[in-house]
C-alpha cells in the first residue's frame, strides 16, 4: 500500500476560475460543496474527488444526470494528467490536471515499494568484443581476405535470405501503398458522394419551401377568384411539394440524420427544427445544446403547465390551430402567443414609441389597424378595452394568421423561426437584417442568420426565438420533459 498522498490537484472552470486541492472533496449546487457549481444540471451533491493509492478519483455521488468523460458516463475513474468532466450529459464543463503519482528513489524505497529482482542478467562485458568479432566475420561489409569454405558459405547463405527478405518487403509495401491508395481513394469518393447526398436533399428541401410560398400564395389567390383554374394550378403545385416530401424523406433516411443512438430529445428537436421550416441536415453546431438549455429552463417554473391547462379550459387552443393551419402555417406557432401573453386575451403590454401592445397576440396599434381590427377609446391608456378588437379573442386571432402568413411568405421565406424573430418587433434591426439576406429559403433563413449575424442579433431577440421553439419541442412530448399535461396539439 502507498502511503504516500498524491500531488496538487488543479480544477479549472469553464468560466476561467481556477481552484487548487490537496485533500478530497465535494462538487455539486449546494454550497456546503467545496466546489459549487450552480447550474439546473448539477444534482446538490453531484460527485466526490478523492485520494487512493496514491492517485485522485472522481465518484458519481448517484446524481440525477450523472459524471461523463469522453461521453461516457462512469461511477469511479482515476484522474491521470489532465482530464475534461462534464457534470450531466450537456451540463458544464470541469478540467482536472494532476501530476503522475509520486515515485520514490530506490533509497528511500521500503521494501513494498521496490521493483522486484529479476533472475535474468546483462551478458559479462569482457564476452562482447568476441561477440561482435564474430558478427563481422561472418556478416560483416568487410571480407576476410583468410577466410575459408564454410566462412563464405555461410556468407552466401546470409546473402541469398538478405535478397529474399528485400523482395517480400517490397512486395509487402508496394501492397500496402496499394491498399492504401484504394482506401483512400473510396474514402473519398464515400465522403464526396455523402457531401453531394446532403447537397441534393437541402436542395430538394429549399425547393419545397419555395413551393410552399407559391403555394400560400396560389390558396390566397383561388380563394379570392373562385375559379376552377386556380383550383387545378393550386392542386398541381401541392401534388408536386408531395413528391419532393417523399424524396427528401428518402435522403435523411440514407443519410442516416436520425441515428438508433440518438436521443429522444434531439430527435424531437431536429423534427422540430423541419416542422418551423428549417433543414435538419444544415443545422448549426451547437443549436441542439442551445435548444436544451432553453428546455431547462421551462422545466425550473410551472408556467408552461398553468398555460396549457387554462388554455385547454377556455377553449382556445382549438381555434387558434384552425386559423393557422387554415394559413399553411406550423400550428406549433400557438407558443408565440404563450411566449408574448400566456395565452391571456386580457393582456396589456407595457408603452412604447410604437404604442401600447395589447390582447392575445400583442398588436400594436398600426399592426391591429393593418389586419382590419378596431382601436379602443381606450388606445393610448395601459388598461384593458371592451371596445377594442385586440382583445377579442376570435377576431384578434384570425388577424393573427394573416399577419403571420405574411411575414411566412415574405420577409421569413417560409421559416417559421425567422417569423418568430420578425414578430418580435421591439427589434426591428432584426428585420433588417434578415433583409440582408437573399430572397429564397436557402439564403434566408434561421441558420443563415444567426451564423452570419449572431453577434448583431439582440440576446432578447436570441431568447425570445429559442424560448419559443423550445416550448413546442417540450408540447411534442411533454412527458419525456417532466411536464404533467398531454399535448396540446394532438
Amino acid at each position: 500500500m502507498n502511503d504516500f498522498p498524491p500531488p496538487e490537484l488543479r480544477v479549472v472552470l469553464a468560466n476561467g476560475a481556477v481552484y487548487h486541492f490537496t485533500q478530497g472533496f465535494t462538487i455539486g449546487r449546494h454550497s456546503t460543496c467545496a466546489l459549487c457549481v450552480n447550474d439546473a444540471v448539477v444534482s446538490r451533491r453531484h460527485a466526490e474527488v478523492l485520494q487512493d493509492g496514491g492517485k485522485w478519483w472522481i465518484r458519481d455521488l448517484d446524481s440525477a444526470n450523472g459524471v461523463f468523460i469522453d461521453g461516457q458516463r462512469i461511477e469511479r475513474a482515476a484522474l491521470s494528467g489532465a482530464v475534461r468532466i462534464q457534470l450531466g450529459e450537456a451540463g458544464p464543463q470541469l478540467f482536472f490536471e494532476a501530476a503522475s503519482p509520486v515515485t520514490l528513489p530506490p533509497a528511500a524505497q521500503t521494501p513494498e515499494h521496490r521493483a522486484p529482482v529479476t533472475a535474468e542478467a546483462e551478458p559479462v562485458s569482457s564476452n562482447r568484443p568476441e561477440l561482435e568479432r564474430f558478427k563481422d566475420h561472418y556478416f560483416g561489409k568487410q571480407l576476410d581476405p583468410t577466410a575459408g569454405e564454410h566462412t563464405m558459405m555461410v556468407r552466401r547463405a546470409y546473402a541469398e535470405v538478405q535478397k529474399k527478405q528485400r523482395l517480400i518487403y517490397g512486395l509487402v509495401i508496394g501492397l500496402a501503398g496499394v491498399l492504401l491508395i484504394v482506401v483512400g481513394s473510396l474514402a473519398w469518393y464515400n465522403h464526396n458522394q455523402l457531401v453531394e447526398q446532403r447537397k441534393l436533399a437541402a436542395d430538394i428541401f429549399y425547393t419545397m419551401r419555395t413551393l410552399e410560398i407559391d403555394l400560400i400564395k396560389l390558396q390566397v389567390e383561388a380563394a379570392r377568384q373562385k375559379s376552377l383554374q386556380a383550383k387545378k394550378q393550386l392542386d398541381a403545385v401541392r401534388a408536386r411539394q408531395k413528391r419532393l416530401e417523399q424524396s427528401y424523406d428518402r435522403y435523411v433516411d440514407s443519410l442516416d440524420v436520425y441515428t438508433k443512438g440518438m436521443s429522444a430529445e434531439k430527435k424531437l428537436i431536429l423534427r422540430m427544427a423541419r416542422r418551423f421550416g428549417e433543414c435538419e441536415i444544415n443545422m448549426p453546431d451547437g443549436f441542439v445544446k442551445a435548444v436544451s438549455k432553453y428546455i431547462k429552463n421551462w422545466q425550473s417554473s410551472r408556467r408552461l403547465s398553468r398555460v396549457i391547462r387554462r388554455a385547454r379550459r377556455k377553449g382556445y387552443i382549438r381555434k387558434i390551430v384552425q386559423d393557422l393551419t387554415a394559413e399553411d402555417l406550423p400550428p406549433q406557432l400557438l407558443y408565440l402567443a404563450v411566449q408574448e401573453s400566456n395565452l391571456d386575451r386580457r393582456a396589456v403590454g407595457p408603452r412604447t414609441r410604437f404604442g401600447i401592445a395589447k390582447g392575445m397576440w400583442q398588436f400594436i396599434p398600426a399592426t391591429a389597424e393593418k389586419y382590419g381590427l378596431r382601436l379602443g377609446p381606450l388606445k393610448d391608456e395601459p388598461v384593458v378595452d371592451p371596445l377594442d378588437d385586440r382583445y377579442n379573442f376570435q377576431k384578434s386571432t384570425r388577424a393573427a394568421a394573416k399577419y403571420l402568413r405574411d411575414i411566412y411568405t415574405t420577409d421569413a421565406q417560409a421559416s417559421g423561426l425567422l417569423v418568430i424573430a420578425s414578430y418580435n418587433w421591439g427589434e426591428r434591426r432584426v428585420v433588417k437584417l434578415i433583409r440582408t439576406l437573399p430572397k429564397n429559403p436557402r439564403e434566408r433563413n434561421f441558420w443563415k442568420l444567426i451564423t452570419t449575424y449572431r453577434k448583431e442579433v439582440p440576446p432578447q431577440t436570441y431568447d425570445y426565438v429559442l424560448s419559443i421553439f423550445s416550448a413546442a419541442v417540450i408540447g411534442e412530448n411533454p412527458h419525456l420533459f417532466g411536464f404533467d399535461f398531454d399535448d396540446p396539439l394532438s
